[in-house]
């Protein structure tokens, strides 16, 4: 037994902890142990009153006074074993030995000379029967493994003696031993400090062993080993550290002629690991990760000083420390993935197939082939406010950049997020990206059903009500609306809005559901803007919710679900800033086109209320024009009286909250009917209001979805097939004349030719978007209408609600206008030159609809034509579909090109989005640790309010 011990008592307050009351009880079970320690040595880090006092009274020998900042290695160094002393033992202000502590490690020194230092068993002090640590080892590419950590205490370990190392705290180390290997090493930030020593100890020829009868309790205060991890910045604090220790032992331990290597290999191991991070759904990670990454960057020194050491006292060779290593089948034995045990698995079985879903989109999508036929012939849709797509994927994502835009004369902006998305449906069929959007239109309603019948299990775990979830979120009216009229922007968003919902409400959750529904509210608002103020409020909500009722716990995923709808709509934002026209920002994306809808009066606003976003009562105007149609806003009544019961039944806060959803959309809906913020040449274009009943409809269906699945009372319950079926037959009878458009001829869609210009042009303009097309258009009034044109067609994906919205002329407007006014009053001014400077090739007359055209305006396109034809520098390409075509005579110059600060712009602009994107594309994929924790919890949220976690 070694004769004499010096005691080394670390103690620094942080403000936090309760320091001194932990150091008096380290100092009182110090005075009763069995084998009394010889001498002690107290280190105060830091001044504070009551720590100070407990110092002064204690029986230390010595006590050495250091800044708030000094790390533990440091402290150790200050304080130098007594003369004469054999042991120093390691202590901490919240290490607290049982009595028998320090004799048991001391014998275990005397057993065995060839042991450097031994190690007792570390148990919380809160529940001793918790190991904190006993023995640590490390793999091959250095991470440390806890042989022991967090396990219960059993005796399970009692019989190892030899490890590789161990936790610091407590260890009894010989003098000569500390003397030789210079004591701890402070460039390992606290972290894995007894592996380290452990390592240089086998290395110098001696052993570590165990002594796990000798019972040292911690608190976790920090000072010495890493804190508990109680709060962020504690686990902020171990993962920097850890991560730190890591790359410096790597650094340290690693052969000289790889030292090089590895520390280029830093910087490109970190942006691997920030990856790994988002996968693995760990993004408080990436922090820490480039912290340490930097930190070890700089150190240099410190590892060449740590490799001395070990060189000078190395008596061993490296290959004896392979046998003390964890092996990768050891490691997956000790954090591999564990089944669940019997009973623990929370999450019902998902029943798609065998609770009818399939068969719901299965029926779906034979009732599309049906009610839309002509869709398997169309190559390309047209009608309402749809038009061609770009020829191939390339030309589809270069309209989501920054800069000049497909329409004006040289317009530079911001794209609008909506190109984003149709680039995504463009490029599903990347042969013919405009085929993408009639297959789109022919699986709209499966997709539909899917979506909805998906967000029901989210609400109820019964499959009846989940076929009905699905079947009413197909057939609601204003998704039948935006398919009969061709509305691509609100059919996306009526698409998209159930599977935000499914994500959503688990975003606090896990970061995979965080990171889809972060995509999700990119592309919903990117669809429907009108949506933003909705959907921003519910966002505010769920934040509050989760502060208030979860602690803050999950906050920063409920956070980064607002990011990337920032990150893509940012540009826009701050164009529209700049331009003092922020109401803009809700104008309805692609084409502006001002189609039927209900008026903003009493009547429409009442059509609103069931549900209905157009005047003639969702289809049963033209399928019976004769009758009284007061009874059709009734089908819709069954629904919302179940949806306003829900906040009665015992899921009242999921009702109350669906109920709120519910008045959001009305309220959306009901403004969006009296703002106008676009044009379609001289025609105001009011919002749509069928993206905030969309919304609606989700909080409707969802609220009777929780009433049939809760009841009121058992007699409710019997009930419930019988109200399921009046519910599904008046949504079913609401949706027959949509679905009997087509056979009726009475849709807006139809097939169109694959340009809205003439052939000529869209044969040159197929692979070059930078042929120019003036577009003249006569309007009712008898005035004209200039648009500039470029590329082969105007397509979906290259509209621009920057120049839609625009209420005063830019320079580049003015100019067109003056242009387009001298072509058509036969002006002696070369116009012609004017237009062939600028880059544009064609002027086309357009004719539009001859059989609604006023007197005035075929007054103005005939004398248009005429002025035209004389006019020298234009030479006719004839009469086409699309109208009369010119062709500008010699030589045309190039569309100007983009200034250098443009294009940098549009880099930096893209480079942000796509990596905020990448993020959460890495977040929302699933791994293996993420399902297995999803089964842990009910797919139903909120059963009641103190379980919708």
């Amino acid at each position: 037994m070694p004769a004499r011990v010096h005691a080394l008592l670390v103690v620094r307050p942080d403000g936090r902890t309760p320091a001194a009351h932990h150091l008096r009880r380290t100092l009182a079970a110090l005075a009763v142990q069995t084998r009394p320690v010889d001498s002690l040595t107290i280190v105060l880090c830091g001044q504070e009153p009551g720590v100070v006092e407990a110092a002064r009274i204690s029986r230390a020998g010595t006590v050495v006074e250091a800044s708030a900042s000094t790390r533990f290695a440091d402290a150790l160094a200050l304080a130098s074993p007594a003369e004469g002393a054999d042991a120093v033992w390691l202590l901490a202000q919240d290490t607290t030995p049982d009595p028998e502590a320090l004799a048991r490690l001391a014998g275990t020194l005397e057993l065995s000379p060839s042991v450097g230092f031994a190690a007792p068993k570390l148990v919380r002090a809160d529940d001793r029967s918790e190991i904190v640590s006993l023995g640590v080892s490390m793999t091959a590419t250095g991470r440390s493994v806890g042989l022991a950590d967090g396990e219960l205490d059993q005796g399970q370990h009692d019989a190892t003696e030899d490890v590789l190392g161990s936790d610091i705290r407590g260890v009894l180390v010989r003098v000569d031993t500390w003397r030789a290997l210079g004591g701890l090493d402070p460039a390992l930030h606290g972290a894995d400090e007894g592996l380290d020593l452990g390592v240089r100890t086998r290395l110098a020829g001696g052993r570590v062993a165990l002594a796990p009868t000798a019972i040292v309790s911690v608190s976790g205060d920090g000072v010495a080993g890493m804190p508990f991890p109680t709060t962020a910045a504690h686990r902020a604090r171990r993962a920097f550290a850890r991560r730190a220790a890591r790359l410096h032992r790597r650094l340290v331990y690693s052969p000289a002629w790889a030292l090089p290597l590895l520390w280029l290999s830093l910087l490109p191991l970190a942006v691997a690991r920030t990856v790994s991070h988002l996968v693995r759904k760990h993004p408080s990670l990436i922090g820490p990760e480039w912290a340490a990454t930097a930190v070890v960057l700089v150190q240099l020194v410190a590892v060449a000083r740590a490799r001395r050491r070990i060189s000078r006292t190395r008596r061993a060779p490296w290959s004896q420390l392979t046998s003390l290593r964890v092996t990768n089948s050891q490691l997956r034995a000790r954090f591999g993935d564990d089944p669940i045990e019997p009973g623990g698995r929370v999450r019902t079985e998902l029943r798609f197939f065998a609770g009818g879903g399939a068969w719901l989109v299965l029926g779906a999508l034979l009732t599309s082939v049906v009610a839309f036929p002509a869709l398997l012939a169309w190559p390309v849709l047209g009608g309402g406010g749809l038009q061609p797509l770009r020829n191939t994927p390339a030309q589809l994502w270069a309209d989501t950049l920054f800069g000049q835009r497909a329409l004006g004369l040289d317009t530079i902006a911001p794209a609008d997020p909506f190109s984003a998305v149709i680039a995504i449906v463009g490029s599903l069929w990347p042969a013919d990206p405009s085929r993408g959007l009639v297959v789109l239109w022919l699986l709209a309603l499966p997709l539909a059903a899917l979506g909805g019948w998906f967000a029901a299990t989210r609400v109820t775990d019964r499959s009846s009500l989940r076929i009905l979830g699905g079947a009413v979120w197909a057939l609601a009216p204003t998704f039948l609306a935006d398919l009969t009229q061709g509305r691509p922007a609100a059919l996306l968003a009526h698409l998209l809005l159930p599977w935000l919902f499914y994500a959503g409400v688990v975003a606090h959750r896990s970061w995979a559901g965080a990171g889809a529904a972060s995509l999700l509210l990119a592309g919903v608002i990117a669809c429907a803007p009108s949506l933003t103020p909705a959907l921003v409020i519910l966002w505010l909500s769920v934040l509050v919710l989760t502060a208030i009722l979860r602690a803050g716990r999950g906050i920063g995923r409920i956070i980064w679900v607002i990011v990337p709808s920032i990150a893509l709509a940012a540009p826009l934002v701050w164009h529209a800033v700049r331009g003092g026209g922020l109401w803009t920002l809700l104008a309805d994306p692609g084409v502006p086109w001002a189609g039927p809808q209900v008026a903003a009066d009493a009547a429409g606003r009442a059509l609103l209320a069931a549900g209905i976003p157009t005047p003639d009562f969702a289809g049963w105007a033209t399928f019976l024009p004769d009758a009284h149609l007061w009874w059709v806003p009734l089908l819709a009544a069954p629904i919302a009286v179940l949806a306003l019961v829900a906040p009665l039944t015992q899921r009242w806060a999921v009702g109350a909250t669906l109920l709120g959803v519910t008045a959001l959309g009305l309220a959306t809906a009901f403004a969006a009917v009296g703002v106008s913020v676009a044009f379609s040449q001289s025609t105001v274009v009011a919002l749509w209001p069928g993206t905030g009943l969309s919304l609606a409809w989700l909080g409707v269906l969802g609220g009777a979805l929780v009433t049939l699945d809760a009841g009121l009372a058992p007699r409710v319950a019997m009930l419930r097939g019988a109200v399921v079926a009046v519910v599904a037959a008046g949504i079913l009878a609401l949706s027959m004349p949509a679905l009997t458009a087509v056979a009726r001829d009475t849709t807006l869609i139809a097939g169109a030719p694959v340009s809205t210009l003439p052939a000529y042009v869209a044969v040159r303009g197929a692979d070059d978007p930078d042929v120019g097309t003036l577009v003249l258009t006569p309007q009712a009034s008898g005035a004209l209408s200039a648009r500039v044109v470029w590329g082969g067609s105007e397509t979906l994906g290259a509209q621009s609600t920057v120049v839609a919205t625009r209420t005063s002329p830019s320079g580049d407007d003015e100019e067109i206008a003056a242009v387009a006014a001298g072509l058509v009053t036969g002006s002696a001014d070369d116009l012609v030159a004017s237009l062939a400077s600028r880059g544009v090739s064609f002027v086309l007359l357009n004719e539009g609809d001859t059989e609604q055209e006023t007197d005035a305006a075929r007054a103005l396109r005939l004398s248009s034509s005429s002025a035209i034809d004389q006019r020298d520098g234009l030479e006719p390409v004839g009469e086409t579909a699309r109208g009369v075509l010119w062709r500008v005579i010699g030589d045309v110059a190039d569309r100007p090109a983009t200034s250098a600060v443009v294009d940098r712009t549009a880099t930096m602009i893209a480079g942000i989005q796509l990596g905020v994107v990448a993020v959460s594309l890495l977040l929302a994929f699933p791994t293996a640790a993420s399902r297995r924790e999803a089964r842990r919890m009910p797919r139903v949220v909120g059963p009641h309010w103190e379980e919708g976690r």
